[in-house]
C-alpha cells in the first residue's frame, strides 16, 4: 500500500485533529489505546518509548472521512496524467536526473534500480519533496488501528511506527499521509521497518532530509519486491482493426512473441522488441485510449501501488524523462470522471441482468470488470470492460 497519496494529500490539508471513537469502533479511543499500549508492552517495547510516541497520539476524525470515501469520482487516465505527469514535472525530473547524477549512479550500481524510475517515484508520490503529507503520522495510524473497518493491517502499522520512534528513525511529531504514509518516498510504517536504509552512514534512516537513504530505501524496496535490471516496464502499443479485446488484462500473460502474432505493434508500426519475456495488455480507457504491453517490473510497481493507472503514470513519467513522446492517444474532448455512485448504479443493474460483480461496493474490480465484459459481449459492444456513461446508459436500458 505505497500510495494514491498525492491527491488524497491535498484533500486533507484542512485536517482539525479533535477527540472522536471513530465510525465502526467497538470502545472510546483512550480505552483502546491503554490496552494497545499493555500489548506493546508485552510485545517487548520499553515504557520511555511508549511514554514518548503515545503522549500526543489522538483520533482525527478526518482521516476516517478519508478512508471511507477517499476521493468522490474515480480518475480517469487522461486526469490522472495531468496531475501526475505534468510537463512541468517532466521538466524538473530531467534537471533532478542531473544534479543528483552521481549518488542515482552510486545507488544504481549497489541496488539495480535505473536512476528515471526513482526519480519518478519520487515525482509522483511528494513532487519531489514538496508535499510530504499534513497529518500526524501516529495519529493517523493509531485511528486507522482502533477503526474496525482495517484495524489489524493498521495494529501492525501502528506498532512498526512506534518502534521506529524507539530506534530514533522517526521523530514523534512526524507529519505523513492521512494512511501514515511518510517521507520522500512515502513509506508505511511496515516498508520502513522493513527496508529503509541508511545509506549516509549517519546512523539514522532519514527517509524526509537524507535523498541518499530515500534513494537508497526505494531501490532496497523495489530490489526485495522483484525489479528485473534487465528490462522495463512496458510501453504504449497499436493494435491491429478487429483485436479481440478480452486478451485485455492483468490475467492475460503472453510472451512477446505471441502478441507480434496477434498483430500487436509498437506506437508507428514497428515490431516489438524481441525479448523472450512474457507481457501483459491493458487498456486502462477503453478500445478508444491508449493501449500498454507491460512486463514484470510493472507488476512489481504495483507492489508499491496496487492502482494500475499508479504503474502506468510512473512509467510513463520515467520514460518522459529520457525524451520518448507522450502519449500517441489525445484526451478525447468528452471525457468525463464517473463517480463511486455511478459504479454502484452499474453493479446494481450488472446483478440484475445477471452478471455477477462480487458485491456492490463502488469500485471497478476485477469481477465488476469481467461482468462488463461479459455484458458488452451479450449485446455486440466493444468488449473492452471500461466503465463510461455511455456504458451505464446501455445497462439501464437493457435492465428496462
Amino acid at each position: 500500500m505505497t500510495k494514491f497519496r498525492g491527491l488524497l494529500a491535498m484533500l486533507a490539508l484542512a485536517a482539525v485533529v479533535v477527540p472522536s471513537t471513530g465510525a465502526n469502533a467497538a470502545e472510546p479511543f483512550e480505552d483502546w489505546l491503554k490496552g494497545f499500549r499493555g500489548e506493546a508492552a508485552k510485545a517487548g517495547i520499553a515504557d520511555g518509548v511508549l511514554e514518548k510516541a503515545l503522549g500526543s497520539v489522538q483520533p482525527i476524525p478526518r482521516v476516517l472521512e478519508l478512508d471511507r470515501r477517499q476521493p468522490e469520482f474515480m480518475l480517469t487516465l487522461w486526469r490522472y496524467m495531468e496531475i501526475y505527469v505534468p510537463d512541468r514535472r517532466v521538466e524538473q525530473g530531467k534537471e533532478l536526473l542531473k544534479k543528483h547524477a552521481k549518488l542515482l549512479a552510486e545507488v544504481e550500481k549497489k541496488y539495480g534500480i535505473p536512476p528515471r524510475f526513482l526519480v519518478a517515484f519520487w515525482g509522483v508520490e511528494t513532487d519531489f519533496g514538496r508535499n510530504f503529507g499534513a497529518f500526524h503520522m501516529l495519529s493517523a495510524v493509531a485511528t486507522l488501528a482502533h477503526d474496525a473497518r482495517r484495524r489489524d493491517f493498521f495494529k501492525t502499522q501502528f506498532m512498526s511506527a512506534i518502534r521506529l520512534v524507539g530506534l530514533g528513525d522517526v521523530p514523534v511529531d512526524v507529519k505523513s499521509s492521512w494512511a501514515g504514509a511518510m517521507g520522500n518516498m512515502q513509506f508505511i510504517p511496515t516498508t520502513f521497518e522493513a527496508y529503509a536504509v541508511d545509506y549516509d552512514g549517519d546512523g539514522r534512516r532519514d527517509l524526509w532530509n537524507s535523498l541518499p537513504d530515500a534513494f537508497a530505501s526505494a531501490s532496497n524496496y523495489l530490489k526485495s519486491v522483484g525489479w528485473n535490471p534487465d528490462y522495463t516496464w512496458g510501453r504504449e502499443v497499436q493494435l491491429p482493426k478487429g483485436f479481440d479485446l478480452s486478451l485485455a488484462g492483468l490475467q492475460e500473460r503472453k510472451k512477446i512473441s505471441e502478441w507480434q502474432k496477434l498483430g500487436v505493434r509498437k506506437v508507428g508500426g514497428g515490431n516489438l522488441p524481441g525479448a523472450d519475456i512474457e507481457a501483459s495488455l491493458l487498456l486502462p480507457a477503453g478500445a478508444a485510449g491508449p493501449a500498454f504491453l507491460v512486463y514484470n517490473n510493472f507488476r512489481t510497481i504495483m507492489r508499491w501501488n496496487t492502482s494500475q493507472l499508479y504503474a502506468i503514470a510512473v512509467g510513463h513519467l520515467a520514460d518522459r524523462f529520457i525524451g520518448l513522446p507522450r502519449l500517441s492517444v489525445e484526451k478525447p474532448a468528452n471525457a468525463q470522471m464517473l463517480r463511486y455512485a455511478d459504479i454502484e448504479e452499474m453493479q446494481r443493474l450488472l446483478t440484475k441482468l445477471g452478471f455477477d460483480t462480487g458485491g456492490i461496493d463502488g469500485r471497478a474490480g476485477p469481477m465488476t470488470r469481467a461482468a462488463l465484459r461479459n455484458f458488452q459481449k451479450s449485446v455486440n459492444l466493444p468488449a473492452d470492460a471500461h466503465p463510461t456513461f455511455g456504458l451505464l446508459e446501455r445497462l439501464r436500458a437493457a435492465a428496462n
